[in-house]
């Protein structure tokens, strides 16, 4: 049955693709032989700012740096709750020098930035849900670093395994919709990490394959709006069963380095 749902304003943090580019494999969407159309990243990037501030969001921005073209992926720079910052360290060297401009970053916003001693990628892996964080593990963010988020945060985390690589971090293969509920792809976890969400999410919203490759799963949903690949059209359609209001944002030229919406969005808890 569907139901009216409450939209609630959310602070995001974003980088313009300005270097963006597929230089290296790290994923089984990157292939560096593939070009990379910088205007048409550009065009969908800012399509997604505008969708956001349309929406009543407010969106900071972080300079991007020359030389590191995944930086656009604010998502995996930290994660943030209650106004605290932990930060990131990548599992790919490719990526580690993206840490220190999103550290400065925050210092200069007036927020204090845990360096966790573990590889840890941000909101990639990381999921506040309210009561929980999620934590995948299994091709980034070690079990190591989910003790350091428990410790540094004092909210319970919860371990997910994830066992498919195209699904490498946790937000390609879930997100939230609100404090009870979840949308995932099963098959993207180890049958204990099912069992886990099953049991913690009863009513979850479980997409297909199709949908959860189309990146239908790396999306954001502020109560009410659930910002969408176009392509998930099946996840879609449950979601507005459900009350909620698809907002469909074409992000295709960053699947190409595996992301999306939710990729290209850090949320700034406060």
């Amino acid at each position: 049955m569907s139901e009216c749902r409450v939209p609630r304003r959310r602070r995001f943090l974003v980088c313009e693709p300005r270097h963006f580019a597929v230089q290296y494999a790290i994923n089984p969407w990157m292939h560096p032989d593939v070009r990379v159309d910088l205007d048409l990243a550009q065009e969908q990037w800012h399509a997604l700012v505008r969708t956001y501030r349309s929406h009543g969001h407010t969106v900071d921005t972080i300079e991007p740096v020359a030389g590191l073209p995944d930086m656009v992926f604010a998502a995996n720079s930290a994660v943030v709750v209650g106004g605290r910052v932990f930060g990131s360290l990548f599992h790919a060297p490719e990526r580690r020098p993206e840490s220190p401009p999103y550290d400065t970053w925050f210092k200069t916003a007036g927020f204090d930035v845990y360096r966790p001693e573990n590889v840890c990628e941000g909101e990639g892996d990381l999921v506040p849900t309210g009561r929980y964080v999620l934590a995948g593990t299994g091709f980034r963010t070690t079990p190591e670093a989910h003790r350091e988020v428990q410790e540094f945060f004092g909210v319970p985390v919860i371990g997910l395994t994830l066992v498919d690589p195209y699904f490498y971090h946790l937000d390609t293969a879930l997100f939230v919709l609100d404090e009870d509920t979840v949308a995932y792809y099963p098959d993207a976890f180890s049958p204990g990490s099912r069992e886990v969400l099953a049991r913690l999410y009863p009513d979850a919203v479980l997409a297909t394959r199709e949908d959860a490759m189309a990146f239908g799963l790396n999306s954001v949903c502020d109560g009410r709006h659930v910002f969408i690949a176009p392509e998930a059209t099946a996840l879609a359609a449950q979601l507005e069963q459900r009350g909620y209001v698809t907002v469909p944002v074409d992000l295709s030229e960053f699947h190409k380095a595996g992301g999306g919406i939710k990729c290209c969005t850090q949320e700034i808890r406060s």
